[in-house]
């Protein structure tokens, strides 16, 4: 097992956690996609591929906004959150309103041989691929499964502008909830375009609670992300930034070619 599928096995039923309220969350993010989508020229009959869903965070709030959406991440235990999240918000999981299937984002057609109108990857996975080589193979993985003339979507951190400070952590966020308070945060141990990401969160509510997880990623700027896009047959790639959209990273929409 590697160190990001760890890493999220891990993490899975603390993730919520990093929300204030992750239900709603789910649903406002859904709404700034749906937004975004719709600029693209899609309605909610676009089928979806979420290829990093985690515990659902995107692909739950796009499948109860009407989205058909299949949901895939490498981590089983982030799945079984998503599963039963779905569920719990009334969702008919796999072959109803929204299907889940355990896939590498770096192989997605050994497991889905589908294509799809909108094929999206959120909050930083794609930095998940520590050489260029292996971003190099995910983006092909992924775009692959964009049908001529769909689009493709992912958030990363503004790396361009991290890379000119490298810094050593995060700021924290600080959730006050009728309980008590959790608190979160990151360390980041840098070398060269790579760092080491160690997520600490502290639950002090009914009783304290601290969780530590540690993964890596590396820095990917943006023009090596829109090259190997172009690369991988898509066109009209663009940026869009926070004040844009209100999602909390920069998104990159890409068109795959006719």
């Amino acid at each position: 097992m590697d160190i990001v599928q760890s890493f999220y096995d891990d993490m899975a039923a603390s993730y919520d956690k990093l929300f204030l309220d992750w239900q709603a969350a789910t649903r406002e993010q859904a709404q700034l996609l749906d937004a975004l989508f719709a600029k693209c020229g899609y309605d909610r009959s676009a089928r979806i591929l979420d290829c990093a869903c985690g515990i659902g965070t995107q692909a739950i709030g796009l499948a109860e906004l009407g989205f058909p959406v299949t949901a895939s991440d490498i981590s089983e235990g982030e799945l079984a959150q998503a599963r039963e999240r779905a569920k719990e918000r009334g969702l008919a999981a796999d072959g109803g309103d929204i299907r889940f299937v355990r896939a590498d984002f770096r192989s997605l057609e050994a497991q889905i041989p589908d294509v799809f109108d909108i094929v999206i990857a959120m909050d930083n996975a794609l930095p998940h691929m520590l050489t260029p080589e292996d971003l190099e193979k995910a983006v092909r993985s992924i775009t692959g499964r964009v049908r001529p003339g769909g689009i493709f979507a992912a958030s990363i951190r503004d790396y361009d502008s991290l890379l000119e400070s490298k810094p050593a952590y995060s700021p924290p966020y600080i959730h006050k909830t009728r309980r008590g308070q959790r608190v979160s945060f990151q360390t980041w141990d840098w070398a060269g375009e790579n760092y080491r990401l160690t997520q600490y969160i502290i639950d002090d509510e009914e009783s304290l609670q601290t969780g530590k997880f540690v993964c890596e990623y590396r820095a990917i700027r943006r023009k090596e992300l829109t090259d190997l896009l172009l690369a991988g047959g898509c066109s009209e790639v663009v940026w869009k930034f926070p004040e844009e959209t209100g999602f909390y990273q920069p998104i990159v929409t890409a068109k795959r070619a006719r």
